[in-house]
């Protein structure tokens, strides 16, 4: 962007820190990739001296490069909706991400030492534990805009077009400051050992892996997978980081329950229900207290009783009596 313009966004944005802060530091970058090192580093120091953040979810910077078409057909860019209040996350979850975060935000500094940045993180576990949901707040807090990977476009029905595909994706990643996100990653990285796999797919894997051995993104690279057993042996080693999204243990349950009732009225408490939700995901917990919700509007009341809930946890729990009889099917 030329510099007029970013300046008119500077003094546009006085006043109101997280613009402030997202325009001076679009300035920063301009300067360090016109090799203005000195200048860069001294902002950098003078805007870091400043008045701390306030701790509001930060806004997404806007995109330094346009959309190029060549990526169009395979990424969608994300909005965030949520923010690091809206997720309970385990301790060594929480730990991992500040230490990525804080490498990001010293990500010069740390190069100057020869060092690499941790990029490349890959999320593990059953589905409804927070995975997409912590891709998106993680991009929000880093200022960087969310792009998901568009698996149905990518995958294509001709021989030799997917590698093409995966390649497009990664050169937008390349060039994008952004955190660029795979879910269902195991649709494109399932062992090469599987005899049911013909060599179309296998040579997709390699193409994967070299592709994600050569990637140096500007942001991150996050992907995610359900299906964690059924990743080939080469791809784990390609990831600075693995974090484990498991099921909630009760002293999350109740943190989360919390969460959900923060700005309903309610009777009861629902944290004395942790232990019976222990072995449900988030998403499951989440549709129990939304039916509880549901119920007080429905019924014109002004509380959300006991009662609400357990009759919204028994039809849970009917659900998912009904899965386990189709899990051996599926």
């Amino acid at each position: 962007m030329a510099r007029g313009e970013l300046m008119k966004k500077l003094l546009a944005s006085y006043g109101r820190d997280e613009d402030f802060r997202a325009v001076a530091e679009q300035i920063i970058d301009e300067e360090e990739k016109k090799n203005n090192r000195a200048l860069a580093r001294t902002l950098r120091k003078t805007l870091e001296a400043g008045p701390q953040r306030t701790q509001s979810a930060p806004k997404a910077l806007a995109p330094l490069i346009p959309f190029p078409e060549a990526a169009a057909d395979f990424v969608e860019r994300i909005e965030p909706e949520h923010n690091r209040n809206d997720i309970v996350l385990s301790a060594a979850n929480v730990r991992v991400l500040l230490g990525l975060v804080k490498e990001f935000r010293r990500a010069d500094e740390i190069r100057q030492h020869g060092l690499k940045i941790r990029s490349k993180m890959l999320f593990c576990g059953p589905p409804g534990c927070g995975k997409t949901l912590c891709a998106e707040i993680f991009a929000a807090e880093l200022g960087l805009p969310l792009f998901r990977v568009k698996l149905d476009r990518l995958i294509s029905s001709y021989l030799g077009e997917t590698a093409t595909n995966i390649r497009k994706t990664f050169e937008f990643a390349r060039k994008q400051p952004c955190v660029l996100f795979f879910d269902e990653f195991d649709a494109l990285a399932r062992t090469r050992d599987d005899s049911g796999e013909h060599n179309e797919l296998r040579r997709v894997v390699n193409s994967l892996l070299l592709f994600i051995d050569n990637m140096q993104p500007k942001g991150f690279l996050i992907a995610a997978t359900n299906l964690d057993r059924s990743l080939d042996a080469a791809i784990w080693r390609r990831f600075d980081e693995v974090l484990w999204f498991d099921k909630p243990e009760a002293a999350m349950i109740a943190r989360f329950l919390k969460l959900k009732f923060k700005n309903v009225p309610i009777a009861f408490d629902p944290a004395r229900h942790s232990a019976a939700l222990e072995g449900y995901s988030f998403a499951e917990i989440e549709r129990v207290c939304t039916q509880a919700i549901k119920a007080i509007i429905i019924e014109r009341r002004k509380q959300v009783q006991e009662r609400d809930f357990n009759r919204a946890l028994r039809d849970e729990a009917r659900r998912r009596a009904g899965q386990a009889r189709l899990a051996p099917i599926i």
